[in-house]
């Protein structure tokens, strides 16, 4: 009777012994102890109370296995090779021999999984066959499963966690950056008895590297431009805001001792300065003197703007390779342009004229020209409107896939 009040009590003992594991284990997720603490709990329930005195706890954190916890197994660690001897366990396994000489100093392999994905391995061995809480079979390895599995999914939801915090900051500097990105950009653009300019930009990510101006220097002298740095997202947009800077300072404190080939020039060394060779940008920049009505450009590599009196066709090509290419420019070549009332300007950026459809055709130039010309007679606005209308309508349902800017000007 003794002897089975003893093994009722021992059973007892047990499970009491598992319950307080527990309970400390989700106490502590429970109030936010940090991965260090929490694995300081689970060590001293497998090491001291379990009696296991050599370990190794591997982790994959979406990218890399990377070993967590590790006591009495030396250098171990390193010579495993996770994807050779263990991704191909799936349950609890004793290692009896195994070609890893390794591997061969533990007892048992825990996998945990999740979703059919393998989360974690744990590796034990030198088990202290003679303490009270542990058996000499393998019958109770579920629960150092289990408990595993709630540190493992704890950890696996912290790093979720620090991720989507991180990712909600980064969001909310990427929507400052974007605030920022449009004050780079004109608020006003001329329409009156002169000149009526419209522009638009559509951006694939919250900031881009696309990027259109028009600087009054006064009542009769103007500077616009369009530019695209090579790549995109936030590195792209820094490239181009500091570009946007240096141009319109020398615009502004310059302009009547600079040429546009000096200026040219100085811009590809800020380019250079700035991105070290890792990227490049290429501009259209142009002059224009509403008394004399001549336009004066240089296109640095840029899409060639279309110049139009609504049934012949003019391409602005003059000038030289892109901003940043080189540390010098070989040559810079400057054309000026009569223009005649009523004459329309339209820039643009290649994510226009590369935009492709669902059968893989990009919308090119020709395309344009057919729009332009179909409806020269309306408002720069306007045209812009229709421009990208007919570029949603030859999409389909394929998405931008580039930033694009559109410039539009009529002289009057």
């Amino acid at each position: 009777m003794s002897e089975k009040v003893n093994k009722i009590l021992s059973k007892l003992e047990l499970n009491e012994f598992k319950l307080n594991s527990l309970l400390e284990i989700t106490k502590g997720i429970n109030n936010n102890f940090s991965v260090e603490k929490l694995l300081k709990i689970y060590e001293y329930i497998l090491r001291e109370q379990l009696g296991i005195s050599r370990l190794i706890l591997y982790n994959f954190n979406q990218k890399n296995w990377n070993c967590l916890l590790r006591y009495g197994a030396k250098g171990n660690a390193r010579k495993i090779n996770i994807h050779k001897d263990l991704l191909h366990i799936k349950d609890i396994t004793v290692i009896e021999s195994s070609s890893s000489a390794s591997l061969n100093s533990f007892d048992i392999v825990i996998p945990i999984y999740h979703k059919k994905k393998p989360l974690s391995y744990l590796l034990i061995g030198d088990l202290n066959e003679d303490a009270i809480r542990i058996s000499p079979t393998i019958k109770h390895m579920p629960f150092i499963q289990t408990l595993t599995n709630i540190i493992i999914v704890a950890i696996e939801n912290k790093r979720f966690a620090n991720e989507s915090i991180l990712q909600e900051i980064t969001n909310k500097e990427l929507e400052v950056a974007s605030q920022m990105q449009r004050l780079l950009f004109p608020e006003h653009l001329p329409s009156n008895n002169r000149l009526d300019v419209a522009a638009r930009y559509e951006t694939q990510q919250l900031v881009g590297g696309d990027y259109y101006d028009f600087i009054k220097i006064n009542h009769q002298e103007y500077v616009f431009c369009i530019a695209d740095v090579s790549g995109k997202g936030v590195s792209a947009a820094l490239l181009m805001s500091n570009f946007q800077a240096n141009l319109k300072a020398n615009v502004k404190y310059n302009h009547g001792q600079l040429t546009l080939e000096d200026l040219v020039h100085l811009l590809n060394e800020d380019v250079n300065n700035a991105a070290k060779g890792e990227k490049f940008i290429t501009l259209f920049i142009s002059y224009y003197n509403c008394t004399n009505r001549k336009l004066k450009y240089v296109n640095a590599g840029h899409n060639h703007p279309l110049l139009s009196d609504g049934k012949t066709f003019k391409l602005l090509n003059k000038g030289c390779i892109g901003l940043g290419m080189f540390d010098k420019l070989p040559s810079v070549e400057m054309e000026e342009i009569a223009i005649n009332p009523g004459n329309v300007l339209v820039c643009y950026t290649d994510g226009l004229v590369e935009l492709e459809n669902e059968e893989g055709e990009q919308f090119e130039t020709d395309r344009l020209h057919e729009i332009v010309k179909n409806n020269f007679h309306l408002s720069m606005k306007d045209l812009d409107k229709i421009i990208f209308h007919e570029l949603d309508r030859f999409k389909g349902k394929k998405e931008f896939l580039d930033d694009t800017a559109l410039l539009s000007c009529r002289f009057l």
